[in-house]
């Protein structure tokens, strides 16, 4: 799951997770990697750097080792989003070397959703947001999705489009517990 922040995906994947527990299946989730972040004392947001994304994406990948989850362009997204909102480029080497870390995750999805920011809803007012920022994130996120091809399916905030994203995820993990 990947998106700017407060777009539903926390909640989509409480209630995708309600789901598969009621048909019986073990779930697990994994996240708040950017809280785990910041309480580790590295840079968040529109501050993010290479090393925080480095982080970020390694600790993923050991949450996934230990349960299952999360996305590593999603990470990427932010960065790149903090890069531009500070007018700062990043190091060829540095951005080459993110972007394989990122790309060795991938061939372990086969379902991913990106949500799709809609600025009528409002934000979760205990953090406080960069509106541009979070458009930047918003953009990146997508063009990383299609500048790679990366197959997802995109959400909105529309109640059928959140339906339709459950019952996808539902199906397909019911689908999986069968093989």
């Amino acid at each position: 799951m990947l998106g700017t922040h407060s777009t539903g995906k926390t909640r989509l994947c409480k209630h995708i997770e309600r789901e598969l527990r009621g048909h019986g299946l073990a779930v697990a989730r994994t996240g708040r990697l950017g809280k785990r972040a910041a309480q580790a004392g590295l840079p968040t947001m529109q501050h993010h750097t290479a090393r925080s994304t480095e982080w970020i994406i390694t600790q993923g990948i050991a949450d996934e080792i230990s349960a299952v989850a999360l996305g590593a362009e999603g990470v990427l997204a932010y960065w790149h989003a903090a890069l531009e909102f500070r007018r700062d480029t990043a190091p060829r080497l540095e951005r080459e070397r993110l972007l394989i870390l990122a790309a060795t995750q991938l061939p372990k999805y086969d379902l991913l959703f990106a949500t799709v920011l809609d600025e009528e809803v409002p934000v979760d007012t205990s953090q406080v947001y960069d509106p541009r920022y979070r458009r930047l994130v918003d953009e990146h996120a997508h063009r990383l999705l299609a500048d790679d091809s990366i197959p997802h399916q995109r959400v909105t905030s529309d109640p059928d489009s959140q339906a339709h994203a459950i019952d996808v995820a539902v199906q397909r993990c019911l689908k999986r517990a069968l093989v």
